[in-house]
């Protein structure tokens, strides 16, 4: 896919203009700014692949431009032009979020090499389109820009739905990694008894039903990025093979004789306290060590409230693309309800929210009913006491929502669970909208 335009920020007009013209002859569509303020305006217009900025640019310098950017759009990576004195101040900005620096006067083949490592094409630009509201979310990213561009073993931590995958992900697209393969395994969704062949592969006949040799994980990322996702749920017995293969780069197939070489980058991914699973003999502590290189942790979503409504926002304009309902807004009431979640199931809880909201949705404007979330305070006991004195159509009608919300709002799947047909369905919820239930 097409690569996205490289933003060119230079006060030198005709340092711009010759930058524009190298990497213009190389095939890349360029878009020029004169000075800080003009690239912050066209980021907020123009979607881009890469920065490449001045330092000595007046009145933003270089430096400012790359923590405004980094706010704006942390996402997009940031080349640094600096001349060899400010070679010092150059290296502090990497740990600030730059991807790298040129140092002045350079050749454009180095201008052209330090593109090509950076350059976001289209389709992950589109997939990294970040959330980073929130001053905690911005630190993480910083984090995970600057060790993606190591080659460093990333165990990233934090509670189910944080996004630990999302993060990885965007650790290989920033990486030099990123044109490799990027291939997850959940350690927790497979058999014990197929783990070990998944992951490493094995040859034919190792076992009954191995008809054909079969490359595992390991070699299918060859080149690129694994990730390890719930590491923690690996058996003591792979966790032992696991580190041989992390120590020594090669990988041995089920029932094979000889190992295979693989050049990977291994990241892995965990919701529990991996040091008292050590403690407590579940996880190998050798094997720890070798993966918490680099600790990243993810903050839940109740610790970074700043990314609740932005998040939401971006959810809802996605469902509603897909339901060709482009109308679709959060009411002020609605978004109060959002901020006020505790968000226990964090991101993933929060975009089950979302898309029930946009198919009950009567109107554009969804409101805290259609949102359909706990009551923020805990119900008096006389409340949730079992509904003895109910009429039975208002059971039958707590029964059906309570179905629909526990499958986020899929009515396929409710009617499944529910032993009705899909029109039936259909029909009991145009029923609550017209009685006023808000669906």
């Amino acid at each position: 896919m097409k690569p996205l335009p490289i933003l060119v920020v230079e006060d030198d007009a005709a340092l711009r203009e010759a930058l524009q013209d190298t990497l213009e002859l190389a095939g890349y569509q360029v878009v020029g700014a004169g000075d800080g303020e003009d690239a912050l305006a066209k980021l907020k217009t123009t979607r881009v692949g890469l920065i490449i900025s001045d330092v000595q640019m007046q009145p933003m310098d270089g430096y400012t431009l790359l923590k405004k950017a980094k706010q704006q759009a942390p996402q997009i990576p940031f080349l640094l032009m600096t001349a060899y004195g400010e070679l010092e101040k150059a290296i502090e900005a990497m740990r600030c979020g730059a991807a790298h620096y040129l140092l002045k006067p350079f050749e454009p083949e180095a201008l052209l090499s330090e593109v090509a490592k950076y350059l976001l094409p289209a389709s992950e630009a589109a997939s990294t389109e970040w959330i980073a509201e929130d001053a905690r979310t911005r630190e993480v990213m910083a984090l995970a820009q600057r060790v993606a561009a190591t080659d460093a073993t990333v165990l990233l931590a934090g509670e189910s739905g944080v996004g630990k995958e999302v993060f990885a992900r965007f650790i290989h697209q920033h990486s030099t990694r990123a044109k490799g393969p990027f291939v997850a395994i959940n350690c927790a969704a497979i058999p014990e008894q197929l783990l070990e062949s998944t992951l490493f592969g094995h040859e034919k006949g190792a076992f009954t039903g191995a008809s054909q040799a079969q490359a595992g994980k390991f070699e299918q990322a060859d080149g690129g990025t694994l990730l390890l996702d719930e590491i923690s749920e690996m058996p003591l017995l792979l966790q032992a093979k696991l580190l041989r293969v992390l120590q020594e780069r090669e990988v041995e197939r089920v029932g094979g004789q000889r190992p295979v070489k693989v050049n990977i980058r291994v990241l892995a991914t965990t919701n529990r306290d991996m040091p008292a699973e050590v403690t407590a003999g579940r996880f190998r502590e050798d094997l720890y060590y070798r993966l918490n290189v680099f600790p990243l942790h993810i903050p839940a979503l109740r610790e970074r409230p700043g990314d609740i409504l932005p998040l939401a926002r971006r959810l809802l304009q996605r469902f509603a693309q897909q339901m060709t309902r482009p109308g679709l807004g959060f009411s002020p009431a609605a978004e109060a309800s959002l901020l006020a979640h505790a968000w226990e199931g964090n991101v993933r809880e929060l975009e089950n929210v979302v898309q029930r909201a946009a198919i009950l949705a009567p109107a554009d404007l969804i409101g805290p009913e259609q949102l359909m979330l706990p009551p923020a305070q805990p119900l008096a006991p006389a409340a949730v006491m079992p509904a003895a004195g109910l009429a039975m159509d208002t059971i039958e009608r707590r029964h059906i929502l309570d179905t629909l919300a526990s499958v986020g709002g899929a009515r396929r799947l409710a009617a499944e669970k529910l032993g009705i047909s899909e029109r039936t369905l259909r029909n009991k919820l145009r029923q609550y909208r017209e009685e006023g239930e808000g669906i």
